[in-house]
């Protein structure tokens, strides 16, 4: 049995660790509930937005003018929504900078490792772009069983996820599918359901697209629209829009997503400190009754010997 002294400092070094886990867990708390907010409100945009992209795309089909005057690589719709061979595949993985978020990272990283394998057997290359530190470190042991390269990662995240970061890696995402480094690009990010779960999953960003059977229950669609002034202005605003709005939804999901997690982390940690606390402090009590019982049994010993 450890002496008093050791499971004194042991309680007091959990109890320092328990006030920064309790800390972290009301940091999360309050962040995770406007994180929260801000993903589901910007859902049924994303939704309508998709909606009213598809139905543009029906009437107008696969734009091949190849002559459009763009500033951006976004804006170039007619070479974005070329499909091609697929010979090399982009991901982004959206993860975090801070750790401590239980197996939120780990999860992305074991989710990114099963594509990379799945595309490996293929023979198809794979090029990551990365958002978060805790990405880029997962994924370096992984590097030493499959060959792809991390082209980009992007570690100043922002602490609330805006359109210009979203813009940003929409651009060089755009720029590498416009150059035919890329043939197709994946975003794996995490849905959030709730407090305490969440879905890992995987979207295909570029070639752009949408899916037809989650958008329409209808068998049929009215196809037949006007456009002012013209299509093409109209798909120039809108393809950026859309790929952009994908990407910030992303990471709006990612981000309640990780608060919810560390919350849910850090309110185990509490807890479990707090048993830890308790069973030390039984411990710490029978050691001080088991030195204050051999301090008696040396005085009556002394005593005894005395009178003899």
């Amino acid at each position: 049995m450890a002496n008093s002294r050791d499971i004194r400092e042991r309680i007091a070094s959990i109890k320092n660790t328990q006030k920064i886990t309790r800390a972290m867990k009301m940091v999360a708390a309050a962040k995770v509930k406007k994180s929260e907010q801000q993903a589901k409100a910007n859902r049924p945009f994303s939704f309508e937005l998709s909606k009213m992209f598809y139905r543009i795309l029906s009437s107008v089909g696969e734009y091949t003018n190849q002559n459009i005057k763009t500033q951006y690589a976004i804006e170039n719709y007619p070479k974005l929504l070329k499909k091609r061979e697929i010979k090399t595949v982009g991901i982004l993985l959206i993860s975090s900078n801070k750790g401590l978020a239980g197996a939120y990272n780990s999860n992305l990283v074991k989710y990114c490792a099963t594509l990379i394998k799945e595309y490996s057997q293929q023979n198809i290359k794979i090029k990551l772009f990365v958002v978060g530190q805790k990405g880029l470190s997962g994924l370096k042991p992984i590097l030493k069983k499959y060959e792809f390269e991390i082209l980009k990662s992007y570690l100043n995240i922002p602490s609330k996820p805006d359109t210009s970061f979203a813009q940003m890696i929409a651009e060089d995402l755009a720029e590498l599918y416009l150059s035919h480094d890329i043939d197709k690009i994946q975003v794996i990010t995490t849905k959030f359901k709730n407090m305490m779960s969440y879905n890992t999953e995987s979207w295909t960003i570029l070639p752009l697209e949408v899916d037809k059977e989650k958008i329409y229950e209808q068998k049929t669609i009215d196809t037949q629209m006007e456009f002012e002034p013209n299509a093409q202005s109209i798909l120039k605003k809108l393809v950026p829009l859309f790929l952009t709005n994908t990407i910030l939804q992303a990471l709006f999901e990612a981000n309640a997503s990780e608060l919810a997690s560390r919350m849910t982390a850090m309110s185990a940690a509490t807890d479990n400190a707090g048993k830890m606390i308790k069973e030390l402090s039984v411990e710490y009590n029978k050691a001080r009754q088991a030195a204050i019982t051999n301090e008696l049994t040396e005085i009556v010993a002394g005593a005894d010997a005395l009178k003899n």
